[in-house]
């Protein structure tokens, strides 16, 4: 067993509101300069719908992530080394400008410029960024889907439809949305890495966020290619690839990124899991897609172990960040809740970045129907059919299996049945997490992760500084009294290693 740490996101889609504010704050901190125009390291799709670049789920065209042979062995769907090197001067798998969009601007000028009194009301014309002229009309953008509000013009392409043999209806009554932030999903096993000919791309070992090391990219643009999830970027200026950092000079000082914090409608968590390395291999290549979802859960290690806590110290993870697994609420949605699922584990791909799939709004079409909406045994057998169908969902999270999307939607139904009682001032009944193999604390300890969560228990980012805790900087200095040297470091006195300041301490 080779333990390894790894920085993990879950992403809670109940709670999106499709404002585009992390997309935002991203572009600001990221790609605000020359050659990045087009780029969007974070962005929000409006499901059902193609996606940013134009049907990037498409394996068929864009040939990315991995597929398994005959014989058992996983390579690229890309090719092998023979094969991407007869394509590195001209790759036919890259999406191309209408893939993304031409980025524009507008002549705000004209309008501050117009001279008072002119009979023409001043117009602010698109103009390209790339080109610099003129654009009479604009046909595509990176958030084309939600501008069309799920229109049929782009439902019918949908590949997760296609994929999954579904009709969705087209009356507005009975039609369905919901948003999907996306960002690079840092996979354990990414391909992006392995069809790369320069070796640019890597995964650090400290905590699993893949980078380019622009020294040494020379512009193949085959990570583009072999990115199932289309999030490695080709900067026409500089002519390097460019992708989605996890903000990690943010994590090295112990904050989040800047998407999960400026998130609108706190639905991000951040937290550090721990994984077998050894196990990795054996995890991407099982035979049966549906099984990969399971395979990947069980290759990430109960971090209150004492077998994986001597392996990961052994292995040179810092106590600090066995703290932060312990503590880490990506880990307690995966594992604990089994609420997150990861994004088309049938890449193999391994992504590290999770979602909780929507819950349709169950309890208004059951009391329109004539049904009970506050009984749990009504609610819970309607799920099935919910207003999004769970195949969908299942192309999306789980490789076409309903059952773990169902069990997490069930999870999800029961604990705001639940709660409901209990916010009446009645007591909870127990069969209703019963029902879903949970119990009524493990209700509420969800409820208060899920919905009042605080800062620090929405991220728990170890920084890389072990004698650095967590949580120290926002004390902006000001010294804690009333505590002497033991109490901060109960357990590094002659022990040869960094202090950890116990979080209990800090709060």
């Amino acid at each position: 067993m080779k333990v390894m740490a790894q920085i993990a996101m879950v992403m809670n889609l109940d709670k999106c509101i499709g404002c585009h504010t992390c997309s935002v704050t991203c572009k600001q901190a990221w790609t605000n300069r020359e050659g990045a125009e087009y780029m969007w390291f974070n962005n929000v799709e409006t499901r059902p719908g193609v996606g940013y670049p134009r049907r990037w789920e498409d394996q068929d065209d864009w040939h990315g992530g991995w597929r398994r042979t005959a014989s058992g062995r996983v390579v690229p769907r890309l090719g092998g080394r023979l094969s991407t090197l007869a394509k590195i001067f001209a790759n036919p798998c890259l999406p191309g400008m209408d893939d993304y969009y031409e980025p524009w601007t507008y002549d705000y000028d004209k309008l501050l410029s117009a001279p008072a009194g002119q009979r023409a009301v001043p117009t602010a014309r698109a103009r390209s960024q790339i080109t610099g002229r003129t654009m009479d009309t604009i046909e595509w953008g990176p958030n084309w889907d939600d501008d069309l509000g799920g229109s049929m013009e782009t439902l019918d392409t949908d590949p997760v439809l296609h994929q999954m043999s579904l009709r969705v209806s087209k009356t507005i009554e009975d039609s369905f949305m919901f948003h999907l932030p996306r960002i690079c999903e840092h996979c354990l096993n990414p391909t992006c890495v392995s069809v790369c000919p320069s070796g640019a791309m890597y995964k650090r070992a400290e905590d699993g966020i893949v980078l380019v090391d622009q020294d040494r990219c020379r512009g193949w643009r085959m990570c583009v290619s072999g990115c199932p999830y289309k999030k490695v970027y080709f900067n026409h200026e500089t002519h390097k690839a460019e992708k989605c950092t996890l903000c990690y000079p943010r994590l090295e000082v112990g904050q989040p990124t800047v998407c999960s914090e400026t998130c609108v409608g706190r639905l991000r968590y951040l937290g550090v899991v721990l994984y077998d390395a050894d196990r990795v291999d054996w995890a991407v290549s099982r035979p049966d897609e549906t099984a990969l979802y399971a395979a990947q859960r069980e290759i990430l290690l109960d971090p209150h172990d004492p077998e994986v806590i001597g392996r990961a110290a052994a292995n040179g993870v810092p106590h600090s960040w066995l703290v932060a697994a312990q503590e880490s609420p990506v880990h307690r949605l995966i594992h604990d809740y089994e609420l997150a699922l990861p994004l088309h584990p049938e890449y193999r791909t391994l992504p590290m970045v999770w979602y909780i799939p929507p819950l349709s709004p169950v309890v208004d079409a059951v009391t329109a129907s004539g049904g009970d909406g506050e009984n749990h045994r009504v609610l819970l057998s309607a799920l099935s059919q919910m207003r999004i169908p769970l195949e969908y969902l299942a192309g999306l999270f789980t490789a076409g299996d309903t059952a773990p999307v169902e069990r997490s939607l069930r999870r999800l139904a029961a604990m705001r049945s639940y709660l409901r009682d209990v916010f009446m001032d009645a007591p909870g009944d127990e069969e209703i997490p019963a029902a879903v193999g949970m119990t009524g604390q493990d209700m509420e300890d969800m409820y208060r992760l899920l919905s009042i969560a605080k800062y620090d228990d929405r991220f728990v980012v170890p920084t890389t500084h072990s004698e650095l805790p967590r949580g120290l900087a926002r004390l902006e200095g000001c010294p804690i009294r009333g505590l002497d040297d033991d109490a901060f470091f109960p357990t590094a006195r002659g022990k040869g290693r960094h202090p950890s300041i116990p979080l209990q301490v800090l709060r």
